[in-house]
């Protein structure tokens, strides 16, 4: 029998900064590693905190966030694209560390190419954020150009439903935001299509 090496917060916080453009993420005490991300990831992440930012602002109703740490256990500490919270549950969930301790009430992944990015965002997080209480989950293909929706329903997340190009993206989380979904897309080059 193997034993497997459950890893916590405070062992990768013990680990020299990385040289390079890695990036760690704990998952039920397993490391997984990525390399920053790409152009196209880049474009639509900062699309849609765009859309997300203006909406907030004006409606003052939250703060969108780009890849900022959520540490919802000692094993289970991630870093989303972007997030949404709420603006009077922000301060409770900082941490003396800055990051998120709590869930935020969304979490928005744009997929990395590799067959392992897209398993980690479709399974393994999908399953700690259904766990930990996110309220609203986005899974963002920007090569299909597709955004799959999960709501929290009967304490899980659940699929309700995949929006594409044609679509304009909304919900009952975010009152009055609305956003056509090709515009999230629409600085991608089309090297692509």
């Amino acid at each position: 029998m193997t034993a497997t090496v459950r890893l916590t917060v405070h062992d990768l916080e013990s680990l020299p900064d990385p040289l390079d453009d890695t990036r760690y993420e704990l998952i039920d005490g397993e490391l997984h590693v990525s390399r920053q991300p790409d152009y196209e990831h880049q474009a639509v992440c900062q699309e849609l905190q765009r859309q997300l930012g203006n909406w907030s602002k004006d409606t003052d109703s939250g703060q969108v966030l780009p890849a900022l740490g959520v540490i919802f256990t000692p094993e289970a500490a991630v870093a989303p694209d972007v997030v949404w919270i709420r603006r009077e549950r922000l301060a409770e969930a900082l941490g003396e560390d800055r990051k998120l301790h709590a869930a935020p009430d969304l979490v928005v992944e744009v997929l990395s190419p590799g067959p392992r990015n897209e398993q980690r965002d479709r399974e393994l997080k999908l399953a700690l954020y259904s766990r930990y209480g996110v309220l609203e989950y986005w899974i963002v293909d920007w090569r299909a150009r597709q955004i799959s929706i999960y709501r929290r329903e009967n304490a899980a997340l659940r699929l309700v439903s995949t929006l594409h190009e044609i679509d304009t993206l909304h919900s009952p989380l975010l009152p009055g935001f609305t956003c056509n979904v090709q515009d999230i897309f629409a600085d991608l080059l089309d090297l692509h299509r």
